[in-house]
């Protein structure tokens, strides 16, 4: 029987290790996907520390369910080795992107196709093994999207970081006022942000980052105006310089101080909406939420059917391609490190 490699988890909070096992053979309406392309998520670091930080030194334990080893990563695009007896057999050879976000498939969130909601979730690289490895087996031929001519990393990273960028600023697209739009955070996820908010809204877009290579990046890819939230006086600068603050705010860090920045600097009437999972705690005054009449809502990665249409639109040529680096998958770990320490600008994309 074939074998395949994994770069797997083997112990929380400690390096991954290369594994090899049997690849798995499918049954009913699986995929067997050859990996090419496997992006690296922050949200990767979270599952290998084995817990989410709750700020006062609460942690939020993500263990849970897991058996080790296990395989990371959730932003996959390969090719269709195999399939099972149900699946479409046009299929095999075909170059695929995979959507990880998958539901259990039976309760009332996946009737209504937000899989990404389900609590039995079967998220590849969360809860099943994902992508940092030569093969993954996908629940159902579904969740394969075509990508075509789009460059491989770029399809992968659509499936994580591109759909939760793009479902976040969805959120936004409804608002009746639309003067001016604050991205805060310029990971992986926010400099994608920052290519598809260029896409949807008219409005020039405006960044924060505490890193100057960072806001340089950004400038440089099409921000208006970047911002340094650590800068004595920021606040009421901004304020000023925007006669009121921002109409719309996407937080893609998610800690204590990205979100004193966005509830600082949105304007009265306007929206923040979190997206980043770097943890901590954050409390607000009441007075102050209804004073400034400001909407907070949470999101974490897309639909199925979002990232169809974000597919779309990236395969008729109406986003600008991300900063990307492309690695060995046997330094994933050395990655891992890199990204922790906050020495990466756009996204790291591991190559078989």
């Amino acid at each position: 029987m074939a074998r395949m490699v994994r770069q797997s988890l083997v112990k929380f909070d400690a390096p991954l290790c290369e594994t090899v096992v049997d690849t798995p053979k499918p049954q009913g309406r699986e995929v067997l996907v050859r990996i090419e392309r496997c992006g690296l998520c922050h949200s990767d670091l979270h599952i290998q520390d084995g817990y989410a930080d709750l700020g006062g030194g609460k942690k939020l334990d993500t263990t849970r369910g897991m058996t080790l080893p296990f395989t990371l990563g959730h932003e996959i695009a390969g090719v269709v080795d195999e399939v099972g007896p149900d699946a479409p057999k046009e299929l095999i050879g075909r170059k695929q992107a995979v959507f990880p976000w998958i539901g259990c498939g039976q309760c009332r969130d996946c009737a209504n196709g937000d899989e990404n909601l389900c609590v039995k979730q079967r998220f590849l690289g969360v809860s099943i093994d994902g992508g940092f490895a030569t093969h993954v087996l996908v629940p159902d031929a579904k969740y394969l999207l075509d990508y075509d001519p789009l460059p491989v990393n770029q399809a992968a990273t659509l499936m994580c970081s591109g759909v939760t960028a793009y479902g976040a600023l969805k959120r936004l697209v409804d608002r009746p006022r639309q003067r001016n739009l604050l991205l805060i955070g310029l990971g992986g996820v926010g400099m994608m942000g920052l290519s598809f908010a260029q896409a949807m809204f008219k409005q020039n877009i405006t960044v924060a980052d505490l890193s100057p290579a960072a806001r340089e990046t950004a400038l440089k890819n099409g921000a208006a105006n970047a911002y340094d939230p650590s800068e004595p006086e920021v606040v009421r600068r901004i304020l000023k310089e925007t006669e009121g603050g921002f109409d719309g705010v996407v937080d893609f860090a998610g800690n204590e101080k990205s979100m004193q920045f966005a509830v600082s600097t949105v304007a009265r009437g306007g929206k923040v909406v979190v997206s980043g999972l770097m943890g901590g705690n954050f409390s607000l005054p009441m007075v102050q939420w209804v004073y400034k009449r400001m909407t907070i809502e949470g999101f974490m990665v897309g639909t199925l059917t979002e990232a169809k249409e974000l597919m779309a639109l990236a395969r008729a040529g109406k986003i600008k391609p991300t900063p990307m680096k492309e690695e060995p998958m046997a330094d994933v770990q050395k990655w891992i490190d890199e990204l922790r320490a906050g020495r990466v600008v756009g996204r790291i994309v591991l190559k078989n």
